[in-house]
């Protein structure tokens, strides 16, 4: 290449693809099997998160279940529609992948080619949330073998499944959101725990929220993450399943709507 070519392009205006639907779609499709072929070149992190609600189960199941009483239902049919949304909370990754490509330099590649912005945040939660089916799998396989049942039919089984992973998908934009907000992966582990810790257990997980002191309930009963389990505990077992879903419903969609603007807006100040 000569002097004289390399000044032109130099010198020749930077073009970048309009983002439009068509754009961002093909990016993020792109940019979602990249985050895929990384979780599967790293496959310990998906053992591990699938490894922690096991532990739940079994600890739950046959240690601390004969000493809980859930009237109404067996323990197991009581406790899997809990541990299914613990289990997407916990085992989320989201905060933690975002603030390592931050920190690696690879979102700053990302800035420097023509790819639709919002494309990078939406591909990261899209790979996280198929992560998160595969473990709502295996603690549905789990949950089978230690006498969980859905009792309600395949169709309310179906839609309380369905409502797990919007859930926690909602839930990833708030982790997308700390891993923009913080410096490294360690951080961003620690900060995205702890948010977890409190709403996982001031809820209706392992026992019934009128067990709890009265101060507590209140906060317990109303809770994203207790309205949820209580949605999946009717949709799987019977009750008034309605009643309980479009409270979730409703928290996941304003998750969405107060969340991704939010998440975006980040993005592009960072």
């Amino acid at each position: 290449m000569t002097a004289q070519t390399a000044a032109a392009k130099a010198a020749a205006p930077l073009t970048f693809r309009s983002t439009g639907p068509l754009t961002f779609l093909t990016d993020t499709g792109i940019i979602t099997v990249r985050n895929v072929r990384r979780m599967v070149r790293t496959p310990q992190m998906l053992y591990f998160a699938s490894i922690q609600p096991v532990i739940f189960i079994i600890v739950f199941r046959y240690v601390f279940g004969g000493a809980i009483r859930t009237p109404g239902y067996t323990y197991a049919n009581y406790l899997l529609p809990g541990l299914l949304v613990e289990a997407t909370l916990f085992g989320a990754t989201t905060a933690v992948a975002l603030a390592t490509d931050l920190s690696g330099g690879l979102v700053d590649r990302f800035r420097s080619l023509p790819v639709a912005r919002p494309a990078v945040l939406v591909a990261r939660t899209f790979a996280d949330f198929g992560r998160t089916t595969v473990v709502v799998a295996v603690v549905l396989a789990v949950g089978s073998l230690v006498g969980f049942r859905f009792n309600n039919g395949a169709l309310a089984g179906a839609a309380a499944i369905g409502l797990v992973l919007a859930f926690a998908y909602a839930y990833s934009w708030l982790l997308a959101i700390i891993g923009l907000i913080v410096k490294d992966a360690e951080t961003a582990q620690l900060a995205g725990t702890l948010p977890i810790l409190i709403f996982i257990f001031a809820s209706s997980l392992a026992v019934p929220v009128g067990t709890m002191p009265g101060w507590l309930q209140a906060f317990a009963r109303n809770q994203p993450v207790s309205v949820t389990m209580n949605a999946v505990r009717a949709l799987t077992q019977g009750g008034p399943a309605a009643h309980s879903a479009w409270p979730s419903l409703a928290w996941t969609a304003g998750l969405l709507v107060v969340l991704i603007p939010a998440a975006t807006a980040l993005y592009r100040r960072r």
